[in-house]
């Protein structure tokens, strides 16, 4: 509701939670923003929101809006701008994880292509703790053609590969870039790989050889936002 990234259709809450005072407190932010409120069975509850795993209320909106990739090159918010292209992210948690932490580090939006990886559902948005209503998302057709079109704008990508030999943080963050990150397991189409100005890995002194694409994400982004708050 304070992202008013959406419509909401109204805002259920299960009998037992109504004398709660934190969601006394979401009910009354609700019906003053004109957002209608329903009292429910948690059962009722639960079957909206797919599972069992919620603090009794849910909200039931409308449809995602995308935004274009340009929107997210004029959604600057600093002196460089920091996007994040993800090459067929499927899981749903590891999405929401990576919107989350793009959010707190200062990202200005997030590309996802079309098919075969996971969209904006109700899952992204629970796991993005709400993130996804503040980062502006680019859904996009073809990953490998996108990176040509950010190129033209003068923009560096920087794609994240365990077989590259260049570190993570050898890199110069103080640019316009655009971080490029593969599927879970499988990494980097190779197409997708072609097209990044540089490769980097994050060094592994462990016997795992990789970590998980949302910790790994925000690795770099840290990294990237650590440079940019360190003077030339």
């Amino acid at each position: 509701m304070r992202a008013r990234a959406r419509s909401l259709d109204y805002v259920g809450v299960a009998r037992e939670r109504c004398n709660d005072s934190r969601i006394l407190r979401l009910l009354e932010a609700a019906r003053s923003n004109g957002v209608s409120v329903r009292t429910l069975d948690r059962e009722q509850v639960s079957k909206l929101a797919h599972n069992d795993l919620h603090q009794g209320v849910v909200a039931v909106g409308g449809r995602f809006g995308y935004a274009d990739v340009s929107e997210l090159l004029a959604h600057r918010r600093g002196e460089h701008g920091l996007l994040l292209v993800l090459d067929g992210i499927e899981d749903p948690h590891n999405l929401g994880a990576i919107i989350r932490t793009a959010d707190a580090a200062g990202a200005d939006g997030v590309v996802v292509p079309e098919r075969r990886a996971a969209g904006i559902t109700g899952t992204v948005a629970k796991a993005s703790a709400g993130a996804s209503e503040h980062v502006p998302i680019a859904r996009v057709t073809n990953v490998a053609r996108t990176l040509e079109e950010l190129k033209q704008n003068n923009v560096w990508t920087v794609g994240l590969d365990e077989r590259a030999t260049q570190s993570y943080d050898e890199v110069d963050y103080r640019m316009d870039c655009a971080l490029v990150l593969g599927a879970e397991g499988r990494g980097l189409h190779d197409l997708v790989r072609r097209k990044c100005d540089f490769l980097v890995s994050i060094p592994m002194h462990g016997h795992v050889p990789s970590l998980n694409v949302s910790v790994a994400a925000a690795v770099v982004m840290y990294e990237a936002a650590r440079q940019r708050r360190t003077r030339k």
